[in-house]
């Protein structure tokens, strides 16, 4: 009887109208497939909730409150939930509106729904059998991206939620431009400049907007904590856990970096922490299904020179650089090429690195979903004629073996840009790029 009275109290909730949310928009989207599952996905703390809690807002003034009902299963009072409970909470709800059965489009928003085991039977049954669109959003630990399509037999469509993009992060600071970047005045230039380094320092998680430095580490350090501990660590069953946090830091210290399993193992086994490689190997995964780092491989067709070639590695948000690089040195470049690959991500990129005949390397080769190409180099620092060169130089060298890539070079700031390019080659400030100017 408690629990049905829980249940009963959740459903009360979730059909009353309720205040506006005031929480910055986000450019996230659910796609228009029809009969499909709308999965969030994402990193603890980048916003999932508030995402789903944005959706019922902006549903609700085209749709009847009771129509679009938003329930949350992280309670503690329906820890271990019988997915037989949902059945019955569906059957309570159109015994409160029988209207609505099989005459409308009712939507319900399932957040955490990944603690009632088996949840993913009782969501196929209801497309099946109802007039009904459904989101689910959870923690990665249970809801990973194979997962979903797995569990739910294709009718699985996945929406990433990460931390702000640049955009995003200006119309959280309430500084989202209104006109185009090639309507900006020197005054709009100097201010979206002055941002995007803060932004680069601070990085795009919600929470950590507007906090003292000391905090926003406290803060960032702790969502690693949780991701390691909850999300790995108890679901993997990892006993070797100083292993896994000495990796983590070394990945999050070292941005950009060439990643080699084989010199991982050699460096852990010095500190006296024996771990198999592949056992590095599986912690690797790890992190990545747990949305805290990203890895792009050497932009090859051969598989077996995308295997033997090191990964480069990259946090989730350039805020966790600065929380676990007390080091004191400046992380501009760093940042800068951890935010182009983000964005890349965003635009469902396919991404890898290339290292030319030549010996240069260019940070990214990004092929569409139309067929584009681009070949793109990051660079923060031009403080000398040989540095930009170089960089230019690894664009035409690397040009050679994709020779329908656009080769584009992103800087810092306006007034990095180059006035003699390369035939072929577009320069432009990294924020013009990011704010959806790709000339």
């Amino acid at each position: 009887m408690a629990l049905h009275n829980v249940l009963n109290e959740k459903l009360n909730a979730a059909v009353l109208a309720g205040p506006h949310l005031k929480a910055t928009r986000r450019d996230a989207a659910l796609p228009a497939v029809a009969g499909k599952v709308y999965a969030v996905i994402g990193m603890r703390r980048a916003g999932k909730t508030t995402f789903l809690r944005q959706l019922q807002t902006e549903w609700r003034t085209s749709m009847p409150p009771e129509r679009v009902v938003y329930l949350s299963f992280d309670d503690d009072r329906l820890a271990d939930l019988p997915m037989e409970q949902l059945g019955l909470l569906l059957e309570e709800y159109y015994r409160r509106y029988p209207q609505l059965r099989g005459s409308e489009m009712v939507r319900w928003l399932l957040d955490e729904v990944q603690l009632v085991k088996g949840w993913e039977r009782f969501v196929r049954r209801v497309l099946d059998s109802e007039q009904m669109e459904i989101v689910v959003s959870g923690s990665s630990a249970k809801m990973l991206s194979r997962e979903v399509h797995t569990s739910l037999r294709g009718r699985g469509m996945e929406i990433v939620i990460r931390p702000f993009s640049f955009r995003e992060f200006l119309r959280h600071c309430d500084t989202e431009p209104k006109r185009h970047v090639r309507e900006f005045t020197a005054v709009d230039r100097s201010l979206i400049e002055k941002k995007f380094l803060e932004y680069l320092a601070v990085g795009g998680f919600p929470e950590a907007q507007g906090l003292p430095e000391e905090l926003r580490v406290d803060l960032l350090q702790g969502y690693v904590d949780t991701v390691l501990f909850r999300d790995i660590v108890e679901r993997y069953g990892i006993t070797q856990v100083a292993a896994l946090r000495w990796l983590t830091r070394q990945c999050l210290r070292n941005p950009s970096g060439s990643l080699s399993v084989h010199r991982l193992n050699l460096d852990l086994k010095a500190q006296g922490l024996g771990v198999a490689k592949d056992s590095l190997h599986a912690m690797m995964g790890h992190l990545q299904d747990a949305f805290l780092i990203s890895t792009v491989t050497l932009a090859t067709d051969s598989e077996r020179r995308r295997n033997s070639n090191p990964r480069k590695v990259y946090p989730v948000d350039t805020g966790l650089i600065g929380a676990f690089d007390r080091s004191g040195r400046t992380n501009v470049g760093h940042a800068l090429e951890t935010v182009v690959l983000h964005e890349l991500e965003r635009r469902k990129a396919e991404i890898g690195y290339v290292r030319t005949p030549g010996g240069y390397e260019v940070d990214f080769h990004a092929r569409f979903h139309g067929g584009e190409e681009e070949l793109i180099q990051v660079c923060a620092d031009t403080g000398s004629g040989e540095t930009l060169e170089r960089e230019m130089r690894a664009l035409r060298d690397a040009a050679a073996d994709f020779p329908h890539a656009r080769q584009r070079l992103l800087m810092l700031t306006f007034d990095q840009i180059p006035i003699n390019l390369g035939q072929g080659m577009v320069s432009q400030p990294a924020y013009e790029w990011l704010l959806g100017e790709s000339s």
